[in-house]
Parts: C-alpha cells; sequence; structure tokens
C-alpha cells in the first residue's frame, strides 16, 4: 500500500503554526530549503487539502493566508485544525478510490475476494485502470491490518465482511457516552492523532444512525504545544520499528540549524547538498516532554553509543534491517541504567539538587506544594518551617530540571549544587536588568498632566 510522504508539509506547517506568518516568503522558503517557488506551491497544495477535508467555508474565510487557518485559537482547541494533513490523502487517489468501492460494497454482505474485484470493475470511474485479483488481496490485508475488516469463520474462499460491531451492538447513549470518552483521551493523552481520527468517525457514525442525536465537544482544552501533533507523523512508524528491532534510518537537522528541511532533487543538475546529517540507529524508545511539547527517540549508534533525536528534526524516515532480540534486551537494559536518574532524556552525570521552596501566603490553597509532589518525580520532600519545605532529588546532569525550578519564580531558591545555583543568581539578575528605567535620573511630578 503506497503511502505519500508528507516531510515538507509537516516542516512547513510547523514553521506556519510556529511563527504565525512573522517571515515572508522568501524567509520561509530560506529556512526551508526550498524555492520560493515551491514555497508557493505547497501552500496552494495544502490549502486545496485543508478546503477538502473541512466544511464548507465561506468566501472570505477560504481566501485567508495560511498561516491564519493554522494559528492556535484556545476556542478552537478540541478540533486541531493542524489534523487536516493527517485526515488528508495519506495514499494515492486511485487506492482511495478502490477502497472506497470495497467498503461501499461490504456494507451489505460479506464477500469473497473473486466477489468483491467484480464489484471493483463495474463500480471505479472509467479513466482509471481496473484492478487485479493480486491488487484486490493486497487492500484487503491492508484493511484487515488495520481493523476496518474482518474474514468471516469457514474455509477457503474467505469471505471479509465489515468490522462495525461499535455500530451495530451500541445504543446511541453507549456511542455517545464512547464519544465523550474518546474525545476526553484525545484531548488529554498522547499520543492523539489516532483518537482525534477514532473520534471523527465515531461523530459520523452517530449522525448517521441517529439524526436526531448530536455528538458535540463538551469541553476546550488549553493545554496546546499545537506543533506537537504534527511529530506523529513518524511516531508510529518508530514504534512499529521498535517492536519488531528494526533499525530505522532517516536525515536529521538539528534545531540549532537555521533549515529544518531540504529538497528532495531527483534532477543531478540541481543536486545540490543537504543541510541535514544522515543518520542510522537501533531504535529504543520514544519520550515525550510535556513541559516543551516535544517528542525524542532515543537510539543506538555504533561508536555514538546511546543518541537522543528530537522527532521534529527527523525526515525520509525508513525502516531497515532487524536485529536480535537478545541485543535489543540487552541495549534496553542498558539505556534503563544509564537514564535510571534521567529528568528527562539528559545522561550527564549524577548530581544530587536541592532546593528550598516557600509556601504561598495564609488562606490561600498550597499549590507550591501540589505542583512540587505532582511533578516532582522521584525527588524527597520534606517539611523545614510553617512558610518553607526542602525539596531534593539526585539527576542526571541540571540542564533539564533547570527550566522546571525556574518556573516557581521567587517561591523557590536553589540551595546545591552550587554551579546551579550562581546559574540561577545570574539569570534572574539578567530578567531584573530588563525592567531597569531607561534614564534613572528622570521623574514626574506629582501632578504631571500626561497622567
Amino acid at each position: 500500500m503506497a503511502r505519500e510522504s508528507f516531510d515538507k508539509e509537516i516542516q512547513f506547517l510547523r514553521m506556519l503554526s510556529l511563527t504565525s506568518g512573522a517571515y515572508n516568503r522568501k524567509q520561509y522558503a530560506e529556512r526551508l530549503g526550498i524555492s520560493v517557488h515551491t514555497f508557493d506551491k505547497t501552500n496552494r497544495r495544502l490549502k486545496e487539502i485543508m478546503q477538502t477535508v473541512t466544511d464548507q467555508r465561506s468566501g472570505a474565510e477560504a481566501s485567508r493566508e495560511m498561516a491564519d487557518l493554522v494559528r492556535f485559537q484556545y476556542g478552537e482547541s478540541a478540533e486541531p485544525m493542524l489534523l487536516f494533513l493527517f485526515r488528508a490523502k495519506s495514499m494515492k487517489e486511485t487506492e482511495v478510490q478502490r477502497l472506497s468501492v470495497l467498503l461501499h460494497t461490504l456494507q451489505h454482505k460479506a464477500l469473497t475476494a473473486m466477489e468483491l474485484l467484480d464489484a471493483c470493475c463495474a463500480d471505479l470511474p472509467e479513466e482509471l485502470a481496473l484492478p487485479d485479483e493480486k491488487t484486490i488481496r493486497s487492500d484487503l490485508k491492508y484493511l484487515e491490518e488495520v481493523g476496518v475488516i474482518r474474514k468471516e469463520p469457514g474455509g477457503r474462499p474467505y469471505r471479509y465482511a465489515l468490522q462495525q460491531d461499535v455500530l451495530t451492538e451500541l445504543t446511541v447513549e453507549e456511542q455517545l457516552e464512547l464519544y465523550d470518552f474518546v474525545d476526553m483521551m484525545a484531548n488529554t493523552q498522547v499520543p492523539s492523532v489516532q483518537g482525534y481520527l477514532l473520534r471523527d468517525s465515531l461523530k459520523k457514525a452517530i449522525t448517521a444512525s441517529f439524526p436526531q442525536e448530536e455528538a458535540t465537544e463538551p469541553y476546550i482544552y488549553k493545554y496546546h504545544y499545537y506543533s506537537r501533533i504534527l511529530d506523529e507523523a513518524h511516531l508510529y512508524t518508530l514504534l512499529s520499528a521498535i517492536r519488531q528491532r528494526k533499525r530505522v534510518q532517516f536525515l536529521y537537522f538539528s534545531p540549532k540549524k537555521p533549515s529544518s528541511y531540504s529538497s528532495q532533487n531527483t534532477n543531478p543538475r540541481f543536486e545540490r547538498e543537504a543541510g541535514g546529517r544522515s543518520n542510522r540507529i537501533v531504535p529504543l524508545e520514544v519520550i515525550y516532554d510535556h513541559q516543551y511539547g516535544r517528542w525524542y527517540v532515543i537510539g543506538y549508534q555504533g561508536r555514538r553509543g546511546f543518541v537522543k533525536f528530537r522527532m521534529e528534526g527527523i525526515t525520509q524516515l525508513e525502516e531497515q534491517d532487524s536485529v536480535e532480540e537478545q541485543y535489543m534486551l540487552e541495549l534496553k537494559q542498558q539505556w534503563t541504567d544509564i537514564s535510571r536518574y534521567s529528568w528527562l532524556v539528559d545522561t550527564g552525570n549524577t548530581v544530587t539538587v536541592q532546593a528550598r521552596f516557600f509556601h504561598p501566603e495564609r488562606g490561600q490553597r498550597n499549590f507550591i506544594l501540589d505542583r512540587v509532589r505532582l511533578q516532582g518525580q522521584w525527588g524527597k520532600i520534606t517539611p523545614e518551617t510553617d512558610h518553607t519545605f526542602l525539596y531534593e532529588i539526585q539527576v542526571n546532569g541540571t540542564t533539564e530540571i533547570k527550566p522546571w525550578l525556574r518556573s516557581f519564580g521567587s517561591s523557590c531558591e536553589v540551595i546545591a549544587p552550587q554551579r546551579l545555583r550562581q546559574e540561577m543568581i545570574k539569570e534572574w539578575k539578567e530578567i531584573a536588568e530588563y525592567y531597569e528605567p531607561v534614564r534613572e535620573d528622570v521623574q514626574l511630578p506629582d501632578d504631571d498632566p500626561t497622567e
């Protein structure tokens, strides 16, 4: 089953959603490593895809810039706009047409592969090439793998039927309850794209079976690192490779580099050096960072040992050969030992961090203590006075825990290690300088008319 690669479109949408149209066309193109012409063509294509997978829009909205269409709005958070790329055609147009005919034909009764072949030959548009038996069997295998159809009990020739128990065996109340559950899980758990797509399917099923009922989103969700949805395009390939113990190869663009994509030139005359770096690893684990909304993949790469990559920089991802089960188990155990004290994925030297936290004013809920208990992982909390408590934890390096400590503002004082304490003092002094008056010798009179 052929599938299109959306690497360019993913990087394109990520940049638009993060910058909200702050760059001009030329700057976007340079950042993506493509020409302005390719930028315009990609922009047009995405707008066309968006129009085909969303409801009919008014003429004024259809003419809006792409950056405005993907800009995040809290009021629309229950329906993330960036999902349109996953709802778009991830298969060839001929495959979409063929699968549509197969599913429509199976709605009435279970059929064999040859009966479905006859149906496709009769119902497909004239301009499309007619499929053969091998193609139909490949389509049926794909639909069975994704859980859309099932083989009926019995011998050959096998008969295939739609897998639609959720529609036929649940009452409307049960379907609505299931819809609300899926909606909640998709918006509060990761990964979430498949949950959103399942929610869409349930909504259509409820509307078709019970037109008088309405499936609505009961909540608005404020937590959104919007572009995290785009990283899930590679997530399931990596999870599959981990399960099957397969190596993967990809072109990686570091977030520190000015370019986040490089066009794949097929004409040798116009070939140029890619800005990314080719990597081949044994993937071991995928980790999500809730604080910054980032996906990481952990892998093993021969002489470099254990390596970490941010998912947003991965393009041209491909599965390769498999490794021995025992070798995979040994690598996973080694990584477990190394990352035992990792706040997230840091593998630096283990240090003991001590911090003093200050309770909020009397009469307020102690949200400081609640948050430390919730987010402080394996750290130890010790009451100190009526106004403070101590927090101690062993971590691999301080790079990842420092932003968390800093986020408490004046409610947190770092005690140890001394190096981290000095770094925090320096950063707070720099922040204080931002609020210094431009001219310290200027003082407005009390009766200043400008007030």
